[in-house]
């Protein structure tokens, strides 16, 4: 399953049924899981660790240095989970020691062309990435997270679960979970109702959602009071808990 123009260092790991297209390199701290396919022209480098079950296309890059001055050599991490789908020319790079020391991608995410996931990101389960959405540095990213083509987002911002973003949005604040944003920097419009049905939320969650962001948006209230308010409804209705959890950490301040 390895092609013959491929360099694969005697050092790499590889699972069952591995396959590695033309001109592939992959280096000699990798591991790849069974049943994973290398496109044509990819590199996979570092210490980098991809599970089972993925796809990545032709002219990938996959564990290279960081783009961080403050890097020095040493040997952190990529890990990626399992059943993703990587499109072409995208970059993931590896993390730093300032930080985790390791970029981590979840498992069953579609990823398209030309997607950039900086050092020390965390990116959930189940997210979509359009074409050309950039992760600035220690990024992280909820689980059913979905980013509009050509978004880019600000270091050290969070995106909560089941947000989602507009073509071509600048997040330099954090998305709370549910919120659909867009924009130059970005703005909150609304709730991702369509996006909370699909994935099983009832008519009584999708209202509860709503009423949550006319508290966090419309009511008037600071945000100390309206994340109190939150939390005070999540005990009847669970699932807002995500957004009390996330209004609860400290972050770059949400869009507002």
């Amino acid at each position: 399953m390895i092609h013959p123009t491929a360099i694969v260092h005697p050092g790499a790991k590889l699972g069952a049924n591995v396959e590695i297209g033309p001109y592939a390199i992959v280096g000699e701290h990798v591991e790849i899981g069974d049943d994973t396919r290398i496109g044509p022209h990819a590199v996979v480098t570092g210490h980098t660790r991809i599970g089972r079950g993925n796809r990545i296309f032709q002219f990938v890059s996959l564990g290279e240095e960081p783009q961080d001055k403050k890097y020095a050599g040493e040997p952190t991490l990529l890990t990626i989970g399992d059943h993703n789908t990587i499109r072409e020319f995208c970059t993931f790079n590896t993390g730093t020691v300032q930080d985790r020391g390791a970029t981590r991608i979840g498992s069953h995410n579609w990823i398209m062309a030309y997607v950039h996931i900086a050092h020390d990101c965390m990116v959930g389960d189940h997210v979509i990435f359009a074409n050309n959405a950039s992760l600035a540095g220690h990024v992280e990213v909820a689980d059913h997270v979905i980013l509009g083509g050509f978004s880019g987002v600000h270091q050290f911002c969070r995106i909560g679960a089941h947000a989602i973003t507009g073509i071509a949005s600048v997040l330099r604040q954090d998305v709370p979970p549910f919120v659909t944003a867009a924009g130059n920097p970005a703005a909150p419009h609304g709730i991702n109702a369509e996006g909370l049905r699909r994935r099983g939320f009832g008519p009584e969650a999708v209202s509860a959602v709503k009423r949550a962001y006319k508290t966090l948006y419309k009511s008037g209230q600071s945000l100390a009071e309206a994340a109190a308010a939150i939390a005070a409804e999540a005990q009847t209705h669970p699932e807002l808990q995500p957004l009390a959890d996330f209004l609860a950490q400290p972050g770059r301040g949400i869009i507002r």
